[in-house]
């Protein structure tokens, strides 16, 4: 696939380029800010795009909203942002628009060279993939007036794996159970949360963003 990168860390600036190249991926270009990345968009316009949430120059939020920014002129283009840290608030922005083209990974989740290719795969090939972490701290807050509550522990466990971005098949792989018993704890998952019976990706999203805005 062809990427642009925007990282200001020159060490993981460079460590994702030499990755990406080596699994035979075309980086367009390698920018430390923001800045120049949007610049190059259009002329370049790449399939997917990763970059630091936080960046000069005042290292808050210049990442997410050049992101958002891709998002909204170049909807084709998938955006995978990565961060220090968890930021709940950034991640409910990301796919408040759509949950096609998206991603959301921790920094140290590219250390993790399988994860982090296939969080690419994904997002070019239009889906959505978000940090496992991410996911985990969400599945796990329980209040009462928190909807996961409503959750059995096993559909809490396909919750957590779904919102990852991995399809059917892939969690019944990863749970060890049949796909049918996927496809029964989803549909019971979307009725709990009381969510439209519209078809398509975006409505096993919508099962995360309850979480990501509660």
């Amino acid at each position: 696939m062809r990427l642009m990168i925007a990282e200001d860390s020159t060490l993981l600036r460079e460590g994702l380029v030499r990755l990406l190249v080596e699994e035979g991926h075309d980086v367009l270009g390698a920018f430390g800010d923001a800045g120049p990345l949007l610049e190059e968009m259009a002329a370049r316009r790449p399939d997917v795009v990763v970059l630091d949430i936080r960046m000069p120059p005042t290292h808050t939020d210049e990442g997410l909203r050049a992101a958002l920014e891709i998002r909204e002129r170049w909807p084709e283009t998938g955006v995978l942002v990565l961060s220090q840290h968890i930021e709940r608030n950034y991640a409910a922005q990301l796919l408040a628009s759509s949950a096609e083209r998206v991603g959301y990974l921790l920094k140290d989740r590219v250390a993790q060279v399988e994860e982090f290719l296939d969080a690419l795969e994904r997002v070019q090939a239009g889906g959505a993939a978000l940090d496992p972490e991410v996911v985990r701290q969400l599945v796990v807050r329980t209040t009462h007036a928190d909807p996961l509550a409503r959750l059995t522990p096993r559909e809490r466990s396909v919750l957590e794996v779904l919102a990852q971005g991995h399809t059917n098949t892939a969690i019944a792989q990863k749970l060890h159970v049949s796909l049918s018993a996927v496809e029964k704890n989803l549909n019971t998952i979307f009725d709990k949360l009381e969510l439209s019976r519209t078809t398509g990706y975006n409505r096993r999203i919508l099962a995360v963003l309850r979480y990501l805005e509660s």
